[in-house]
């Protein structure tokens, strides 16, 4: 209704907001905030300094109670600031607050986007400054909560106002964790330098600095090609940032060389499997307090890992444990003599034997000994699995129901062209990939490509079943691909693998298609704080069907295949079933024996690595850690997937797996299966000629692992260094006259 003479009346919602409510609702709020943020200033006051008071033991125990380990015993020694060269101090600031002179020890934006991505669930805050860091490092914990934000904003100011800006700085390199169990600069500077923090040049002091973004990414000794990139960029960050604020002459900076610390020292007490064991234990301990919320990423997961107070219970079976480490010696390290055969120092051994019922990790190598050897074998992913990849193509074959070029459904008995260097058919990427010594095989059964690993077969049925399908289903089993390109040479296995991660793939195939991720920690406990650990078998992730037919198919490997020699006639075999397969990479840098019996699944993985650096032959440096063939270890030739790493599993296994049984499978395909159906006969590869093109050669485009530019809350357990870019030849046979033969050996 208008009114007469007057403005017009507002209705509806109208009546009761405009601009002056909105306003003065704004201002409200702001005042509210003021107010408590006042009363939260006034109530909450510097604590006692409690980091070290709340370091205490871990303890770690075997599945049957008895203890493994016992660590806890801080390294730290608190040194004044006048003991760090001025130049090093600077180091820390130009990495972490270059503010930190004059600001009031609070990053407002900062804490603002952390409280905001805490109540939205986004994890961890950034521009947190010195002053918070040592708050959080020396007063407070690592818990994400909003609650201890708030606390954290509030003492820091009221820090900045009590002490001195050098007293800060010095708490903050004295309290931090720089990994290697060093808490201070000068535990650090004796873990990295072995030297006193007094005697740190500028270029170690920044890679320290660097280091605390995330130490366990960033340690020079144990970090993938991607940390190393990661930590290197953020040292050049930090000395840029040292000649910005005038701390640094641009003349020095240009002549500076990246400081490579020394390798590792083990803890006291983590000798021999403990330290692989123990740290394996705690990066999944680590892992599930970030999947549970208890911690923003993985580094302040760690932290609270290493303040101490849990008592942590493995997977690891006592007796099975030993089993694998006497099995390992017999067969493989007992007959290395590095001191007269250089190649015999190159090799590193791993494996994971796992419970395809339960998931259980039951028994893990790691190596040799922690001491020697700080990188676990058994979760370091960065070799070629090889031919150890050729069952999850018939495995995605099978699920997803593929056929040939010529419409023939892929089974056991389809019949494939074995043909050296045979181009595969259907691929928009050309790819040709020759079998071991480039043997011609003809028309062969898939039962017969997988007995006798026929690279050809393997990779036309990849292009057959859709690379993009193939790497979904090996996903689905428990590879990781992120990063995979779904190319025809990834048929070959050239993506990298750990065993720990075979092991669940076989253990998924073993327990009938039902997702097995292999777990080592049953449980851990702690005062302040409870962790549920999820169940390790999962869902179906393919039908039962399909992974009961590969494991039928695998048994053949092991009766008439590359494992007949070591697993088939092991003399202790007594009529167990067996499935299986062999593996090994290009250029013999990896040997692999992936094998079942349907209660233990383990996974031994030979890798050849440089342990120092070393001039080849050409007077050339090889760097330690490079790459390297196998071929000659223990005065052998080539070292194949069916003999050490067979051996060492068939020693094992028919020592460990509790008694004789039978596979149950849902098939009526493969080896382990009589014969029900004539083979099936695909026309298209037959019509192909069975010679390498003699046009352009094929382009073999191997994979590359993409890294995140910044540190992922994934725990570093392993070196990735990407996979040869040659054309890779996996070799899985032995021949009788080889001298590698263990028919030959003594």
């Amino acid at each position: 209704m208008p009114s007469f003479g007057g403005k017009p009346r507002r209705t509806g919602i109208r009546r009761f907001v405009n601009w002056k409510t909105i306003l003065g609702t704004f201002l409200g709020v702001c005042l509210l905030g003021m107010g408590a943020f006042i009363v939260l200033y006034m109530v909450v006051s510097i604590p006692q300094g409690n980091a070290d008071a709340q370091r205490q033991s871990n303890i770690y125990k075997y599945s049957d109670g008895s203890t493994l380990a016992r660590t806890g015993k801080v390294n730290r020694e608190i040194v004044g600031l006048d003991k760090v060269p001025q130049d090093v101090q600077k180091t820390f600031v130009a990495a972490e607050n270059k503010s930190f002179y004059k600001d009031s020890g609070v990053d407002l934006k900062g804490t603002a986007r952390g409280l905001i991505n805490t109540l939205s669930g986004k994890g961890k805050q950034g521009g947190s400054t010195i002053t918070q860091q040592y708050v959080k490092n020396y007063y407070l914990t690592q818990d994400q909560t909003v609650t201890r934000k708030l606390r954290e904003l509030v003492i820091s100011l009221k820090l900045d106002r009590q002490q001195s800006k050098d007293d800060i700085l010095a708490g903050y390199i004295n309290t931090s964790y720089y990994g290697r169990n060093s808490y201070g600069i000068q535990a650090a500077a004796q873990a990295y330098y072995g030297k006193d923090a007094s005697q740190l040049s500028v270029e170690q002091g920044a890679y320290l600095a660097s280091l605390l973004q995330a130490p366990s990414q960033y340690d020079w000794g144990v970090a993938t090609d991607t940390g190393k990139r990661l930590v290197t960029a953020r040292w050049n960050y930090t000395l840029d940032n040292m000649v910005e604020e005038g701390w640094l002459p641009a003349a020095k900076r240009a002549t500076m060389k990246f400081p490579i610390p020394q390798d590792p020292k083990g803890v006291p007490g983590m000798e021999g499997q403990t330290g692989y064991l123990v740290d394996a234990a705690n990066s999944a301990l680590a892992n599930r307090l970030v999947a549970q919320g208890a911690a923003a990423d993985y580094e302040d997961a760690k932290a609270l890992v290493d303040a101490g107070g849990w008592t942590v219970t493995l997977n690891i079976d006592k007796k099975k444990q030993t089993q694998l480490e006497v099995a390992v010696k017999t067969k493989l390290t007992g007959k290395l003599d590095a001191k007269n055969r250089t190649v015999d120092g190159d090799v590193e051994g791993g494996a994971v034997s796992v419970s395809p019922k339960t998931g259980k990790v039951v028994a893990m190598y790691g190596g040799e000994d922690y001491f020697k050897h700080y990188v676990n074998n058994a979760t370091r992913r960065d070799y070629q699995p090889a031919s150890t990849f050729k069952p999850l193509i018939f495995a995605a074959a099978l699920d997803e129901q593929a056929k040939t070029q010529d419409g023939q459904d892929i089974t056991a008995d389809t019949v494939y062209d074995g043909t050296s260097g045979r181009s595969v058919e259907g691929s928009s990427i050309g790819f040709a990939p020759p079998n071991e010594d480039d043997q011609n095989y003809g028309d062969v059964t898939v039962q017969t490509a997988m007995n006798k690993s026929i690279n050809s077969v393997f990779a036309q049925m990849g292009v057959d079943v859709g690379m993009d399908e193939v790497l979904k289903v090996a996903g689905k089993l428990g590879m990781d691909t992120k990063g995979m390109q779904a190319v025809p040479a990834q048929t070959l296995g050239t993506m990298g693998a750990s065993p720990m991660e075979m092991a669940g793939i076989y253990a998924t195939l073993d327990n009938h298609g039902r997702k097995v991720t292999p777990a080592i920690v049953a449980s851990a406990e702690h005062k302040d704080r409870s962790v549920d650990f999820p169940n390790p078998i999962g869902d179906q992730v393919i039908s039962s069907e399909a992974a009961d037919t590969v494991t039928s198919v695998l048994t053949g490997v092991v009766n008439d295949g590359t494992a007949q020699v070591s697993v088939a006639q092991a003399v202790d075999r007594n009529g167990q079933q067996v499935a299986g397969k062999t593996g090994t990479s290009d250029n013999n840098k990896s040997a692999w024996f992936t094998g079942y019996t349907p209660n233990l699944v383990t996974s031994v993985g030979l890798f050849g690595e440089v342990p120092k650096d070393r001039k080849d032959a050409e007077g050339k440096v090889v760097k330690q850690g490079t790459q390297v063939s196998l071929k000659g270890a223990a005065g052998g030739g080539r070292v194949n997937g069916g003999g050490f790493p067979a051996q060492i599993w068939a020693a094992y296994t028919f020592n460990a797996m509790g008694g004789v049984t039978t596979f149950e499978l849902d098939t009526t395909q493969g080896a382990a299966m009589a014969p029900s159906t004539t083979p099936t006969i695909s026309e298209t590869p037959s019509e192909t000629p069975s010679q390498t093109p003699t046009t352009e050669p094929p382009t073999i485009e191997t994979p590359t692992t993409s890294a995140p530019p910044t540190p992922t809350s994934e725990p570093p357990t392993t070196p990735a260094t990407t996979p040869a870019t040659t054309s890779p030849t996996p070799t899985d046979e032995i021949t009788p006259e080889d001298p590698f033969n263990p028919l030959n050996q003594q």
